[in-house]
């Protein structure tokens, strides 16, 4: 596991709430841990993926009685707190203490199962287009992508490459000056403003255009933008 003080204690997601509907288990990695996420009712959650037993991928049993977990190889049962109440093969006997999950912090926001392998002193990243009621929000992902996570939120908020790496779309390399723009740390993290591109058909209109794009890093590896103009 990852053991980055900042990254162990921080919110990430891990699964997506309508994957969950039927209560999973669904298989996930954070941070080089591996997870089961799971659903009881209204509440989530996230545990070391490793039936103590034997040591089998518990995101390969299934949820039984609505808010137990089943291991695939012996039928050893977990209850919501990562203790295991039932042994099938021996019903009389009452699981040792010992015979616990790993568990760790979930919570739904956005759509979207976060987790943390800390204490999670801090709070999920807040999106305000998720929470303003005027826009539409379509789910995307998740996609497997080879490289860190910093790298990624890097390239996510580097415009500099549009007129190369997605020239006719995002960018033209005839046009690649990118103009210097305001970027404010504060509590709620890194705050551009006035990010300006050139863009050769932004709106569709079969125009091109300087657009402009507000970024925002909320967490190391939580980061969004809003891209201004015409809709």
């Amino acid at each position: 596991m990852i053991d980055d003080p900042v990254l162990v204690d921080d919110w990430h997601p891990v699964a997506r709430v309508e994957d969950l509907a039927g209560g999973g288990p669904l298989p996930a990695r954070l941070l080089g841990e591996d997870l089961v996420v799971w659903r009881s009712g209204d509440e989530f959650y996230a545990w070391r993926d490793l039936c103590v037993h034997r040591g089998t991928r518990l995101s390969l049993g299934r949820v039984v009685d609505g808010g137990r977990l089943e291991c695939p190889y012996h039928g050893w049962t977990y209850g919501t707190d990562g203790c295991c109440v039932l042994m099938p093969a021996h019903p009389e006997q009452k699981p040792p203490a010992k015979a616990r999950v790993a568990t760790f912090r979930a919570r739904a926001a956005h759509g979207v199962v976060w987790a943390t392998l800390g204490s999670g002193t801090g709070e999920i990243p807040r999106f305000e287009l998720f929470e303003d009621g005027k826009h539409q929000v379509l789910m995307a992902g998740p996609y497997r992508v080879h490289a860190s996570g910093p790298r990624v939120v890097e390239n996510f908020l580097d415009v500099g490459h549009f007129p190369f790496v997605h020239e006719g779309i995002l960018g033209d390399r005839a046009r690649p000056e990118i103009a210097d723009y305001e970027a404010v740390v504060g509590p709620e993290g890194v705050l551009a403003t006035g990010v300006k591109v050139y863009q050769p058909d932004p709106y569709a209109t079969g125009q091109g255009a300087t657009v402009t794009y507000t970024y925002r890093v909320h967490r190391p590896l939580s980061a969004s933008f809003i891209k201004h103009g015409e809709h």
